[in-house]
């Protein structure tokens, strides 16, 4: 026996902070033992198309610098860019229903995802080193919006696929041919849900050790260099589709290899399949032309339209979707989704934050790689300690927990902008400055970024119809993930009432286009920490006093 593990085993009681030190290393123990334990090999498949998911944020530093440097695009515009990046994610309906359609067809989807992924990544890569020549075709701008509303279409492609392969994964019996245990399913679903957003952060982990090492030295390159290694990191940025292929391969080959063994611990049967549900195809092919039409034209309110359709459409397939649930379980689901909606529809600070934190803080792209470095891996760490508190408290008692934390864990970022770094820099001899803060901010920070998602993937892996799953995962994932559309709107006005603004050079004459003004970003991020606090906790009070009381 190694001698941490031996000292946990030795303990003795000699004193009551002792017995306390003991029973927590235990304890601790016995979580980071017991994901690994629990692991099967039918889950790498979908993991691996999840990891890649997690390796997209390779360029987003990249893409931050570019943007703030080179595009003279405004803050509200970027967010109200975002909401148009978000909205894809809501061909999860359609896309989800057809995955259940075809179900064993269903990779063939990922290829398609992988291609337009790739063509995102192209597109950013010519952009940066043939600027020249891409703007000679279409405004340098208009290329950076193609590449933003791309990237999102192939992830979202991929991401219902895996969705569906998490639930392939999992075994309806074992070895002995006898059925898991309700308490069982639910184990093993909420354990490879909790391993999927495992992947996801082992992405970013390797993305922010790879940042780290890419931009060492990277604030003291000339402009010419600087810009090759931004082009060099999207097409390294193309392993990305690659990692994704190679999962679905391998789940070909693993389901092909256990056919034969469903009823001995392979993977669930999937020869049952749903009869077509016009209401969802045509609804949401409705949906799309909708969105298309008006993200198209020049309507003042397109966006505001779009979001408005989208929540009814979406609604409507809920609600003929949740009407096969059982009276209880329906109420419950729809109450879930409702807190987690309004969790993660609050509007963040948008750009301005990040501009002001490279402009007058003087972070720079080697220090976001190492704040993502940290992030990423207490990430990983804080899934697999919260792991028991997401399957033994309710969403309602998450997500109060959640937002509470996530306010308090703002203040640093208004404290620093108000000079809270400079009064402590100068008692501690320098020592708690704005990097510091920072660091120890994320460190506590990050461990409860993913949390929220788990308990509600792991509700529908377990209670969904068997034939529905992918469905009932796209249709409850188009949902909360509109809530980012919402969060983005939020965004956008936001930005239009307190005016953010960093300084924009023109490339060619060296001329000042956008001078820089931060007076107005106190007010803001005062304000996003105020509404995330105070709206989800009120959603959650609201549907706990209803009929819709979440318990699970």
């Amino acid at each position: 026996m190694t001698g941490w593990r031996k000292q946990i085993s030795d303990c003795r009681i000699s004193s009551g902070c002792h017995i306390v030190s003991c029973m927590m290393a235990r304890r601790i123990m016995m979580i980071l033992t017991e994901l690994p334990r629990q692991f099967r090999w039918s889950y790498v498949p979908p993991l691996m198309v999840y990891l890649a998911a997690g390796i997209s944020g390779l360029t987003a530093i990249v893409g931050t610098f570019f943007v703030k440097d080179y595009l003279n695009l405004s803050a509200g515009f970027l967010a109200s860019l975002g909401f148009w990046a978000g909205l894809p994610w809501a061909l999860k309906m359609p896309l989800g229903h057809l995955v259940d359609l075809i179900w064993k067809h269903k990779n063939y989807m990922v290829f398609f995802g992988a291609g337009v992924i790739a063509a995102s990544l192209l597109i950013m890569h010519g952009l940066i080193a043939h600027t020249a020549s891409m703007a000679s075709i279409l405004p340098v701008e208009s290329w950076y919006v193609m590449s933003v509303i791309l990237a999102p279409v192939g992830f979202v492609v991929q991401d219902v696929v895996a969705d569906a392969m998490t639930v392939e994964a999992v075994p309806e019996y074992d070895q002995n041919g006898i059925a898991h245990s309700d308490a069982e399913l639910k184990n093993m679903h909420t354990t490879m849900q909790t391993l999927g957003r495992f992947a996801i952060i082992g992405g970013t982990v390797l993305v922010a050790l790879a940042n780290v090492i890419l931009f060492d030295g990277a604030n003291s390159l000339g402009e010419d260099a600087k810009i090759q290694l931004y082009a060099k990191i999207y097409l390294y940025a193309l392993m990305i589709p690659a990692l994704s292929v190679l999962g679905v391969i391998l789940a070909g080959i693993t389901n092909r290899s256990n056919q034969a063994d469903v009823m001995s611990g392979g993977v669930i049967s999937t020869d049952r399949r749903p009869d077509v549900n016009w209401s969802i195809l045509l609804g949401s092919l409705v949906f799309v032309v909708f969105s298309v039409s008006l993200g198209l034209s020049n309507f003042a309110y397109a966006q505001e339209i779009v979001f408005a359709g989208s929540v009814g459409i979406i609604l409507f397939l809920m609600s003929r979707l949740v009407a096969i649930l059982p009276y209880n379980q329906r109420l419950m689901i729809i109450g879930t989704a409702i807190i987690i909606f309004m969790f993660r529809a609050m509007p963040s600070p948008g750009p301005g934050l990040t501009w002001f934190e490279i402009d007058e803080l003087l972070f720079d792209e080697q220090f976001f790689s190492v704040l993502s470095l940290i992030a990423s891996i207490l990430t990983l760490l804080g899934i697999i300690l919260l792991r028991p508190f997401m399957a033994q408290n309710s969403m309602a008692k998450i997500i109060v927990i959640l937002s509470i934390a996530g306010a308090v864990l703002f203040l640093p970022s208004i404290g620093m902008y108000y000079g809270m770094h400079h009064w402590t820099a100068s008692i501690t001899s320098g020592v708690v400055d704005a990097r510091f803060i920072a660091i120890i901010n994320t460190a506590v920070e990050s461990p409860l970024g993913q949390v929220s998602m788990i308990p509600l993937l792991a509700w529908i892996a377990k209670n969904a119809p068997a034939h529905l799953k992918a469905t009932f995962f796209a249709v409850f994932a188009s949902f909360t993930n509109l809530a980012l559309s919402a969060s983005a709107l939020g965004t956008k006005y936001l930005n239009q009432v307190f005016i953010v603004t960093r300084e924009v050079k023109d490339k060619i004459t060296n001329d000042i286009v956008t001078t820089a003004d931060y007076s107005e970003l106190g007010l803001l991020l005062i304000t996003v920490a105020g509404i995330a606090l105070i709206l989800p906790i009120g959603t959650v009070i609201i549907i706990q006093h209803s009929r819709f009381r979440t318990t699970d």
